[in-house]
């Protein structure tokens, strides 16, 4: 199978802040170096984010998704963990008539106060397990309004109170004003989901990333939370990475879906376009092994084999070893670079070249 293609570095739209780009992340690597050996957790990633769109992140456990996130915001931990190369670019539009500023987000100090600015300011996360997110010795509005004023510093605390007791009630969390004083052991799980979601949007950020957030959750609240952040995306009008292994929820939150495999992008493409036609022989297998309701009731397909060693170093496709098109030969020895078989749709694969 062939379709006419063109290689192309970076990807599809990334030529600067002048369409509405947000993020750039450019040939991203980062190594974990450990006692056993050195694990590549991304290997050359490369991907952008628009204003007020939507991301979608897929793929297996340890193929490198908390980790890309985490490297945005620089708190990935060093050691063991090293930044080997590309950049994240971060595109920040002017206020006030002022022109708009690019930082370069791996040149920053993690810990310095550039990069303390953007993180919450710019660039919020809601992490998979709020339990271990908010600290257990402060009250919930408390480690709010610390974030408020860090970053709001012309408000005082009174305003700080009145804004943290307004979010909590934007996102649906009864009783404001009593339950701002409450601590998160205090809370279900849903509310405390709730409550990271209100941390989150407390300073408006240009960016939020929700890593995995509704999976320690049943499925009425998870229904509840995911309308929730579509609904606060489209309010307040800021870009979505949307991380999980639920491709269901990946296809309704998101206009675009990347998917990854042991650190690397596999196929780039709009919503439609990878749910109507999958290229990457990963992503048809991942799309087998969704269970349907419609038609006859037949056997799950799962991924033939194992996760390759994340310490072997792979001189072509990583997905060589599991894929049923494998070319010997090519894709043992070389590593495909992005094809573009669409002016939305890009996949790493040989079978694509033209």
């Amino acid at each position: 199978m062939t379709i006419d293609a063109k290689t192309i570095a970076p990807p599809a739209g990334a030529s600067g802040a002048g369409n509405n780009l947000l993020i750039e992340v450019r040939d991203l690597r980062v190594n974990f170096h450990l006692y056993e050996g050195v694990v590549r957790a991304l290997n050359g990633v490369d991907f952008e984010i628009r204003q007020g769109r939507s991301l979608g992140v897929i793929g297996e456990s340890g193929c490198g998704k908390s980790v890309t996130a985490q490297t945005i915001l620089r708190i990935v931990p060093t050691p063991p963990a090293k930044i080997a190369g590309g950049e994240i670019l971060l595109h920040l539009p002017g206020e006030n008539g002022k022109s708009g500023e690019t930082v370069r987000i791996l040149d920053l100090d993690a810990s310095g106060e550039k990069m303390r600015s953007i993180r919450w300011k710019e660039i919020a996360m809601v992490f998979q397990e709020p339990m271990t997110s908010f600290s257990p010795l402060f009250t919930i509005g408390n480690q709010i309004i610390e974030a408020i004023l860090l970053h709001m510093p012309h408000l005082s605390k009174r305003e700080a109170r009145e804004r943290t007791i307004e979010m909590l009630n934007r996102v649906g969390i009864p009783r404001p004003r009593r339950l701002v004083d409450a601590y998160p052991h205090q809370l279900s799980g849903g509310m405390r989901q709730r409550a990271m979601i209100a941390m989150a949007l407390s300073c408006n950020p240009k960016l939020l990333i929700a890593d995995e957030p509704t999976t320690a959750l049943d499925v009425t609240i998870e229904a509840q939370i995911l309308e929730l952040l579509k609904s606060l995306q489209e309010e307040f009008g800021m870009a979505l990475m949307y991380i999980s292994h639920d491709l269901a929820v990946v296809g309704e939150m998101s206009d675009e879906i990347m998917v990854m495999y042991l650190g690397m992008v596999m196929e780039r493409a709009t919503t439609e376009e990878l749910f109507a036609q999958p290229l990457h022989p990963y992503t048809q297998a991942l799309w087998r092994s969704i269970p349907r309701i419609e038609g006859e009731l037949e056997r799950l397909v799962p991924i033939a084999g194992t996760l390759p060693s994340p310490y072997a170093e792979h001189k072509g496709c990583p997905f060589f070893s599991r894929c049923e098109h494998r070319i010997r030969g090519l894709c043992d020895t070389q590593r495909p670079p992005m094809f573009r078989v669409s002016p939305t749709h890009q996949v790493s694969c040989f079978l694509y070249q033209q």
